[in-house]
């Protein structure tokens, strides 16, 4: 069973990093950039070109792995905003997405409505709870409230639980930021 579940997983993992293959490469895309900012000769370029080739090796890796499926499975890059190269509007040979469903027109996952979080007050309403009120960019508001219990700490977001962790967790992250 869990040979099956292996291998179920590591072909979905190869068939969702495969649809990154193609798309705009926007990290590649900044390094480019970059690359012909940094001097106005040509044959410097070149060599800048080629010093920077292992730094063209992982911005590609990142690109094909993470920023082009990304693109691909919600239509827009997010580096860079553009619409995903499959969605271009052209002149096509075939015509056939009048005769399929919607849903397989589009890219199907919607992140149009991102939020970000614009404030956040927070406040300590005993000695095992803390409170912040989150007040998003388009207005939207929502509570984030933490609760101690004995050595274990969970993280309620509206009243709906949404992570757990232990102060010896916590104490062990502050250790790593100082």
């Amino acid at each position: 069973m869990k040979n099956v579940l292996k291998t179920t997983a590591a072909i979905s993992l190869l068939a969702i990093t495969l649809t990154g293959c193609v798309g705009r490469n926007a990290v590649t895309g900044k390094v480019m950039e970059f690359n012909v900012e940094v001097v106005d000769n040509r044959y410097a370029r070149a060599g800048v070109n080629l010093l920077l080739a292992p730094v063209y090796g992982i911005t590609t890796a990142a690109d094909y792995v993470v920023f082009n499926s990304l693109e691909f499975w919600t239509g827009t890059n997010p580096l860079n905003g553009k619409t995903h190269i499959f969605d271009s509007k052209v002149d096509t040979k075939f015509k056939v997405n009048d005769d399929l469903d919607p849903s397989l027109t589009d890219a199907p996952v919607d992140l149009s409505n991102n939020r970000t979080i614009e404030t956040g007050s927070m406040v300590q309403i005993d000695e095992n709870t803390i409170q912040m009120v989150i007040i998003y960019n388009n207005g939207d508001t929502a509570t984030l409230t933490g609760i101690r219990d004995d050595e274990e700490v969970r993280y309620y977001m509206d009243d709906e639980l949404v992570a757990e962790t232990t102060i010896e967790q916590l104490e062990q992250l502050q250790k790593e930021q100082v």
